[in-house]
């Protein structure tokens, strides 16, 4: 699975230790995780501003400015989706962490005996619920599951993203909007992804799609879009 992990803490020392375990974490359950670093929570909801795709959260509590508790009920103000967990010196704020209905609750020092569990069932959450992405079309912000994607069509600046449900433009790359999707998706060509669960047939030139569609292989996929086609069944 593909997670995007924040690490809002003020130390340097933590930041880099947390930083450390949580790729620990990733490398033995073979995800992949766009790992990001924040030193106060203005810089995190900075980017949060812009990208609501977090999935994991680890927080200290005290920090300049906007504390950990403060944070993450801004956080509560757009998703219930997102795992927040604690890591804090201070057993002070421990029911603030039931107000938003926090994952967990560690004390420093944290080791990885401590952390991987807690990551773990973050994880295990996470695949119980439907995980979407937040697509901006100028008029509205939809939510779009990703079960529902059958692919994404770049058209210069924009993209158009097909579901089972009806097509969505956006101005956004490819390559960018490609971030927030997991490994069932795959890039076929320089214009097209495609989800792996709505592939119907392939041949040397091109994917046929469930519901209409036919994409165009790069010259030399097929034998990686056949690979991916059974490792996905």
């Amino acid at each position: 699975m593909k997670y995007k992990i924040a690490i809002c803490d003020d130390e340097e020392q933590q930041r880099e230790y947390l930083g450390e375990i949580v790729t620990a974490w990733a490398k033995k359950n073979r995800h992949l995780v766009n790992l990001k670093i924040y030193t106060e929570s203005s810089a995190f909801l900075f980017d949060y501003a812009e990208e609501k795709d977090f999935d994991i959260l680890l927080l200290d509590i005290e920090m300049p400015g906007t504390n950990g508790i403060e944070l993450a009920k801004r956080i509560r103000k757009n998703s219930t989706a997102v795992q927040i967990i604690f890591v804090t010196g201070y057993y002070d704020y421990f029911s603030d962490g039931f107000d938003v209905s926090a994952l967990h609750y560690l004390i420093k020092p944290v080791d990885d005996r401590k952390l991987f569990p807690v990551l773990d069932r973050a994880a295990d959450n996470l695949s119980c619920r439907q995980r979407c992405v937040l697509v901006s079309t100028g008029e509205e912000d939809v939510k779009v599951p990703l079960a529902d994607i059958t692919y994404i069509e770049a058209e210069n600046v924009y993209v158009v993203i097909h579901t089972v449900r009806g097509d969505y433009r956006t101005r956004i790359s490819l390559a960018k909007f490609t971030e927030q999707l997991d490994d069932t998706f795959l890039k076929v060509h320089r214009s097209y992804v495609v989800s792996l669960k709505y592939i119907r047939k392939i041949t040397r030139k091109e994917i046929t799609m469930q519901g209409g569609g036919e994409i165009p292989i790069r010259r030399g996929m097929y034998d990686d879009v056949h690979d991916a086609l059974v490792k996905y069944l």
